[in-house]
């Protein structure tokens, strides 16, 4: 077994087992490192020409200390932890896994969504402290009188987007990449961001961070319905959480609930926190057996090409 090719800089799962067994079929053998910081990075990933990571930061600096470095990949979608810039400088390329818990990430969204608009959460609180009376609830209103807007349609918010076509919803959509490449759906109605934060009473997002920043922030949340609900199973920081407690607080919208927060974990004193209509869930969308497993397989794979100057599958930063 070749140990002198791939390394795990840091995950936080129980074991290896599943890496271990596809980057052995490849005669390879990985070491699974602890690292935090780039010194950690630095210290422990010397020679190596793939690794996989999860949390630890690649920084100009790692990559100006780790010539041999050739491949990344990373467990999950997102690369946040990642300066591709200087990986694409450093001629390293930054690998994902994009495909591998979509539809765990649209079950999820659809079942805040219906929380949201049901009150479950809620009416279940009132019920559990004595009070049997579905007045507490009202409003709530038939879903397929509604509209839902999805921000973002690549994988995932199209999966969205067809659970909530099947609960009678209308589809509002807002991806300008993916309306120029032509990759939407026929019953999407295509429109401005603007468009969609105001005519849209159930908003998704399913948009990369990169480039979305505090994209839904004071001036977009004004613009919405004072009954709309909002979804974010995405990223943390492409909503801005002080503006959405001021108008979660302010009555501007009329609910939200978030999987995702900046940063993470969610601060226990965190304001959204003590809100009845804020809903939240601690970065579990992605998750079940079926698709930690598949995440686990499909980054050995990926490290193993990477390691053996095969073609790669996810490259991010081509």
């Amino acid at each position: 077994m070749n140990r002198n090719l791939v390394a795990i800089t840091d995950c936080d799962h129980d074991d290896i087992n599943v890496e271990a067994g596809v980057l052995a079929a490849s005669g390879l053998e990985a070491p699974w490192f602890n690292c935090k910081t780039d010194d950690d990075l630095i210290r422990d990933c010397k020679g190596f020409k793939s690794v996989i990571n999860q949390y630890a930061p690649f920084t100009a600096k790692v990559f100006e200390a780790l010539p041999d470095l050739k491949v990344i990949v990373r467990y999950g979608v997102g690369v946040d932890n990642v300066d591709l810039a200087a990986a694409t400088k450093h001629g390293v390329k930054v690998c994902n896994v994009p495909d591998y818990g979509m539809y765990e990430v649209a079950d999820h969204a659809m079942a805040l969504v219906l929380a949201l608009a049901r009150k479950i959460v809620f009416t279940n609180d009132k019920v559990k402290s004595g009070i049997w009376n579905y007045q507490e609830s009202v409003p709530i209103y038939r879903l397929s009188t509604q509209t839902v807007g999805v921000i973002g349609v690549g994988r995932i918010g199209t999966a969205f987007a067809e659970r909530a076509k099947a609960f009678g919803l209308k589809v509002l959509a807002y991806d300008e990449y993916a309306q120029k490449a032509g990759k939407t759906q026929d019953y999407m109605e295509m429109v401005s961001l603007d468009e969609l934060l105001e005519r849209s009473d159930i908003i998704s997002v399913h948009c990369p961070l990169d480039g979305n920043r505090d994209l839904i922030a004071a001036p977009q949340l004004k613009k919405m319905k004072k009954n709309a609900y909002l979804v974010n199973v995405s990223r943390g920081g492409i909503i801005n959480e002080a503006d959405l407690y001021e108008a979660l607080v302010n009555g501007e919208i009329a609910g939200a609930a978030c999987d995702v927060f900046s940063p993470e974990p969610v601060a226990k004193d965190s304001p959204l926190l003590k809100l009845d209509n804020f809903l939240a869930t601690p970065h579990i969308a992605w998750y079940s057996e079926e698709s930690a497993l598949e995440l686990e397989r499909k980054v050995a794979e990926e490290a193993a090409r990477g390691a053996l100057d095969q073609p790669l599958r996810n490259v991010v930063n081509k």
